[in-house]
């Protein structure tokens, strides 16, 4: 019975133990799979998990895809390089457009979008601007929604042309079961080598709740196939044949349900040049044809004269 007793205390150890391990374990495991991008802590000891996204305060629903809106916020909060080398005061970066959006309670973007400057624009509902720059007397009255988004791919070389119709079944099943996607909103997805095209179609009155937006999936999407995965798993899972999909090249097309509202100082530098060159076109041609109106005038007063020298002679005679 002694013993009995003397073994108590060591097997209580090993439990604490256990326990202790089992809770660092879970503490480990609490990740928001659907997002990276986040801060998770357990919420007690029942195994219960909370992630807030970064950049905010929004808990994030890690059953589904989070907004993109929050996703641009948390790749702009400074939680990056709080871990690394702080950059010299020389460097610089290719923002491809990025910047911190306002975000409303639901973790959209709101309608219109300022940076530190007091420089204002509105933005559609993929956040993409759809106005020029003003100061903050401007006015967005609304949200304009992103209905239509078409995604451009080129694949890296290879000596045959993929199966189309193997390629789209594969690419929508992506959509479906990475994105969870409804299949009704990938409208059509088309191939010419070394092209791929993917349609995305989805109106506000299409959207059930709870469904995932295009415009959150396209972006998840993009991140995935320029190697920044926002999913803890950033393997694509993209293969054809055991051959995987590997993507050289990606541009995302967005159409708004209304046009968006740019004057001409958004002219492109390239359409300036071909302005630029049409107009001196048509100056250098009025110049010519100047010139070219001086010079006969004056051959046909030198006839006219030479013409009244020999009336005059001939009156003479």
């Amino acid at each position: 019975a002694s013993g009995s007793r003397m073994a108590r205390p060591p097997v209580l150890a090993l439990l604490l133990a256990a326990a202790a391990a089992a809770g660092w374990t879970a503490a480990q495991n609490c990740t928001c799979l659907t997002n990276k991008w986040t801060v998770c802590n357990p919420t007690g000891s029942g195994g219960g998990c909370q992630c807030t996204v970064l950049g905010s305060s929004h808990v994030a629903d890690c059953s589904t895809l989070t907004s993109k809106c929050l996703l641009m916020r948390a790749r702009t909060s400074p939680h990056k390089a709080r871990k690394l080398i702080e950059p010299g005061e020389r460097a610089v970066v290719d923002n491809d457009g990025l910047y911190s959006p306002d975000c409303d309670g639901w973790g959209r973007f709101k309608a219109r979008q300022c940076n530190g400057s007091d420089v204002c624009w509105c933005v559609n509902s993929v956040g993409v601007r759809r106005t020029d720059k003003g100061d903050r007397t401007l006015q967005c009255d609304e949200l304009v929604r992103t209905s239509y988004i078409l995604i451009n791919l080129r694949h890296g070389a290879r000596s045959p042309a993929f199966n189309r119709s193997e390629l789209a079944r594969a690419l929508r099943r992506l959509f479906r079961e990475r994105y969870r996607l409804s299949p009704e909103y990938v409208t059509a997805v088309e191939y010419e080598r070394p092209t791929i095209q993917i349609e995305l179609r989805q109106n506000a009155s299409q959207k059930a709740r709870g469904e995932v937006d295009i415009a959150d999936v396209a972006y998840y999407f993009e991140r995935d196939v320029k190697g920044e995965s926002v999913f803890h798993n950033p393997h694509l899972g993209l293969e054809l044949r055991g051959e995987p999909l590997r993507v050289e090249d990606t541009m995302i097309y967005y159409v708004d349900d209304k046009p968006p509202q740019f004057s001409m100082k958004r002219m492109t530098a390239g359409l300036i040049a071909v302005v630029a060159v049409v107009a001196l076109a048509i100056v250098a041609g009025i110049v010519v044809l100047v010139i070219s109106n001086k010079r006969k005038s004056g051959k046909y007063e030198k006839v006219e004269i030479k013409e009244m020298g020999d009336m005059n002679k001939q009156l003479d005679s």
